[in-house]
């Protein structure tokens, strides 16, 4: 269990004594493609894997889907005494990948919180984005502004359902790098032995409760400051593995680091000498710096016998906003990140200990 006591935690990080807490383990999977953990849905309980993403805000799992469709275990509707098929369709869309199927209620626990009547989508339907991995699902955590379903996530519900001030209303995420056990997501808490000794916490206010979306003001090369043309609306999202700018701030960092060259698809490769030697890449979020790891940064040569090797920030493409930015799991590794809703709602990030 996190070591919740007021001594060790951050200055403004709320009352974490007394309180009800969840503490879930994660597993890294496909080398920090993505982080899942099981939840436990139904009456009575049926365990199934999903992805934890703070960058949606829909929880879903297979049910009646094809076997040839969906490998991974499904949900069975039948065997849950408290299951409600609501009989309206469910539907999503992802930057990469889609899922539908239909809108239900049931019994959902998580780290030992549980939502009554929780609304999920059982899925019948989800693209092939989602085959071949050991997850049956995604469980959402931003805000339930952007559901798709229209209705709370699981830990709005939560919230809610529990008597007034008796769980902290916020969650924290620890991500480990080439590590498959370790990571861990923290509901109604903050893990201080996730976060290195004296590193303090920084928080960033929250610019629109869609995304857990915080002002980026440009990045730090070299130590050579970029500043963005105008403010970009960052979504702090560890459902996403990479980092994606704008494409007129994506070409302004690589134009200081020397031999980038852009590929296709918003990719960028740069000499791997450039990455192994003194490169120091950060972001600029509501004004402060916070680095990147260039293990992290550093994607893989971009052929077995290349000098190039593929670096980590990309270009999003046309068919995004030209203000945002989605910040993933490559800067998440160094940061521990707590998503809190009071205060106006924020973010706050703290050194992680990878």
């Amino acid at each position: 269990m996190p070591n919740l006591t007021l001594v060790d935690a951050p200055s403004d990080i709320g009352s974490l004594t007394g309180g009800k807490h969840g503490s879930q383990s994660l597993t890294d999977y496909g080398g920090d493609s993505f982080y899942y953990g099981p939840v436990n849905i139904g009456s009575p309980g049926q365990v199934l894997n999903v992805d934890v993403d703070t960058g949606s805000a829909d929880l879903w799992v297979q049910s009646n889907c094809p076997k040839s469709k969906c490998t991974s275990p499904q949900f069975n509707q039948s065997k849950s005494k408290t299951f409600k098929n609501t009989k309206q369709s469910f539907n999503i869309q992802y930057g990469s990948g889609s899922a539908s199927g239909q809108l239900a209620q049931d019994t959902v626990t998580v780290a030992s919180l549980t939502a009554k009547n929780q609304y999920f989508g059982v899925v019948n339907d989800p693209s092939e984005d989602f085959e071949g991995t050991p997850s049956s699902g995604l469980l959402g955590l931003a805000f339930s502004s952007i559901a798709s379903s229209g209705k709370p996530t699981f830990f709005e519900t939560v919230l809610a359902q529990y008597p007034t001030n008796s769980i902290s209303p916020l969650f924290s995420v620890f991500l480990t790098r080439k590590q498959s056990s370790g990571s861990q997501v923290c509901f109604g808490c903050y893990d201080t032995s996730k976060v290195r000794s004296g590193a303090g916490l920084t928080w960033l206010p929250v610019t629109s409760k869609t995304y857990w979306t915080v002002a980026m003001t440009g990045a730090v090369v070299n130590g050579r400051t970029i500043p963005a043309t105008n403010t970009i609306f960052a979504a702090i999202d560890t459902g996403t593995t990479l980092i994606y700018v704008p494409a007129s701030l994506a070409k302004s960092i690589y134009a200081r680091i020397p031999g980038a060259q852009a590929l296709s698809n918003g990719y960028y490769r740069v000499p791997c000498s450039n990455l192994s030697n003194s490169l120091t890449v950060s972001l600029m979020l509501n004004g402060s710096p916070f680095s990147i790891d260039m293990r992290d940064f550093n994607l893989g040569r971009v052929s077995a016998s290349s000098s190039y090797c593929v670096a980590g920030i990309l270009a999003l493409g046309d068919n995004f906003p030209s203000n945002l930015a989605i910040v993933g799991d490559e800067f998440l590794k160094s940061w521990y990140s707590t998503y809190d809703y009071s205060n106006g709602a924020r973010v706050g990030l703290s050194r992680s200990i990878n």
